[in-house]
């Protein structure tokens, strides 16, 4: 909000700022409206101010993922770590985490934690060999024909389970007998599925016979890029086909029956590869860079896909997806958007012409959090308040995931330390006081004519130990230059900042400085002059 303009009989007047913008990297951003800055937060807007102070849980030396489900877990190099435990080794890789029930499952290693046993594993089971009999057997206590698999000396129960679908290929003698199947029972050497699901030897298929050759029997998942639950199933996509796993059964997605419980899987149609996955608003939705697609139904057989050419996720972004203030938030070619259900919303207007790529995001609820790279390579932590619609940036690190754990939203970054970046956790270590920035857009108090800024008043609140600085440039060109002394910490006051005076068109203003700092207002103290040309200020 602008004070009232006052002017004295000298041609000198006042522009006052109480109400502070974000970011608006522009060149018509307006006044009170910050051009750059670094490790500002709007959370006591209208104040300028400076963030919180993370805190640090640990350092990882090669920091492969963050997820939280009853706890923290994240992957250093090849260690699967829960709660601060090992508890199992993956490949040393970037990870994809999703959960269902106790059950964690980590991509692409296809590997699962269970939180309450604390069982570590493999999704898909493998059996191989040289010889496997078809047989007649027998099914819930009952004789059954053509429907047992027996392999002497083999403890099936040590591979699969009882509901399992199984892949068996290698048959020769009846290819016939290259499927997937479930199983129905497991008795020692002996795998039962249904009566005939099998060829057998002899005129009326009743007659068993072995296999040979390179056998094998195999529980598999597909090649899944991105995951996410959604109403007691795991879904999941490659680039091109859109899965779903068994209802309540993260190890089976081949399980096709006719029953309320199937699996699923079907392909869509458009170009381009998926980029993103995640469940919202009820519905496992999935994204191409353009498309938008969602399935609605709740069993199998009712299943629908229904797709939209809009904006998606960027390739390489399917991290930036995240809900914050009931909204979905992603990075898509053209920018950042939000999404609600219908047609996605851009609300990166704030960022001007700089286009960003490889995004990484997380939510507090009400913020989302996102760090993204800029054409030239640098990084950027960026945060946007839903509540208020306003962009700021943190610094130049670069995050590898983040996650809600405890009543604090945790960051993972890339030179390894996981902090807060919200939220006060016990016994984690406070960082020091951060340095900052706000460079405001220019300054024309609304005149096209030539103005000479005479002095600046600035209210502001320091905390102990902290200080801030003010400088002053004109005409976009030249150097910074200091306006008065260094603020120290002290009681919330105002300091009047004499200008040595320069003739300018515009001229922006730069607060600067370390520890935590709350900006109540900034006064602009100027004569207005013509619009003839102006002389040079000072170099």
């Amino acid at each position: 909000m602008k004070l009232p303009k006052l002017r004295y009989a000298d041609g000198i007047g006042r522009n006052g700022q109480t109400q502070f913008g974000g970011l608006n990297h522009n060149p018509g951003a307006g006044d009170g409206e910050l051009w750059d800055m670094e490790n500002l937060t709007g959370d006591l807007w209208p104040l300028l101010s400076t963030r919180e102070k993370r805190r640090r849980l640990t350092t990882l030396k090669r920091p492969n993922g963050l997820f939280a489900w009853d706890g923290l877990i994240w992957v250093d190099g090849d260690g699967f770590y829960y709660k601060g435990e090992r508890k199992g080794a993956v490949e040393d890789s970037r990870k994809t985490f999703a959960a269902l029930g106790a059950y964690v499952v980590i991509l692409p290693d296809k590997a699962y934690f269970n939180t309450l046993t604390g069982e570590f594993g493999k999704l898909e089971a493998r059996w191989s060999g040289n010889a496997l009999t078809f047989t007649n057997g027998r099914l819930y206590e009952e004789d059954a024909e053509a429907n047992t698999l027996q392999c002497a000396g083999v403890r099936w129960a040590d591979h699969f389970r009882a509901g399992d679908a199984v892949t068996i290929e290698g048959c020769t003698v009846h290819p016939k007998n290259n499927k997937t199947p479930v199983i129905r029972e497991i008795d020692g050497d002996k795998l039962y599925f249904y009566e005939h699901v099998f060829e057998l030897n002899g005129e009326k298929g009743d007659q068993a016979y072995t296999e040979t050759g390179n056998l094998t029997v195999t529980r598999k998942l597909p090649e899944l890029k991105y995951l996410c639950e959604n109403e007691n199933r795991l879904w999941g996509c490659d680039d091109t086909t859109i899965y779903a796993s068994k209802l309540g059964d993260i190890f089976n997605w081949n399980v096709f029956e006719g029953l309320a419980t199937d699996s699923y899987a079907v392909d869509t149609g458009s170009a381009g590869a998926f980029t993103g996955c995640c469940s919202f608003l009820g519905y496992p939705v999935f994204f191409k860079e353009e498309h938008i697609y969602k399935v609605y139904g709740s069993i199998p057989s009712n299943f629908q896909v229904m797709g939209s050419a809009t904006l998606g996720v960027a390739g390489g972004s399917g991290r930036s997806l995240a809900i914050a203030g009931e909204t979905l938030l992603y990075l898509s070619g053209a920018g950042m958007m939000a999404y609600s259900g219908g047609i996605p919303q851009p609300i990166g207007g704030a960022f001007g012409r700089a286009r960003y790529r490889d995004a990484c995001g997380g939510s507090d609820g009400l913020k989302y959090y996102v760090t993204m790279t800029d054409d030239r390579g640098k990084s950027s932590l960026f945060v946007y308040d839903t509540q208020k619609g306003l962009w700021h940036r943190e610094d130049e690190r670069r995050a590898v995931g983040f996650c809600r754990d405890g009543g604090c939203t945790w960051c993972l970054f890339d030179d390894g330390g996981l902090w807060t970046v919200s939220g006060e956790p016990e016994n984690c270590e406070a960082e020091g006081d951060v340095s900052w920035f706000a460079e405001f857009g220019d300054f024309t108090s609304g005149s096209p004519n030539k103005k000479q800024l005479e002095k600046l008043l600035v209210r502001l609140e320091l905390d102990e130990g902290a200080h801030c600085r003010a400088e002053v440039r004109f005409d976009s060109r030249g150097d910074w230059l200091p306006a008065g002394a260094v603020m120290e910490w002290g009681e919330t006051r105002s300091y009047v900042l004499p200008i040595v005076p320069a003739r300018s068109d515009h001229y922006r203003v730069r607060l600067s400085g370390t520890g935590g700092c709350r900006v109540y207002s900034l006064v602009r103290e100027e004569a207005e002059g013509s619009e003839l040309r102006s002389t040079k200020g000072r170099s």
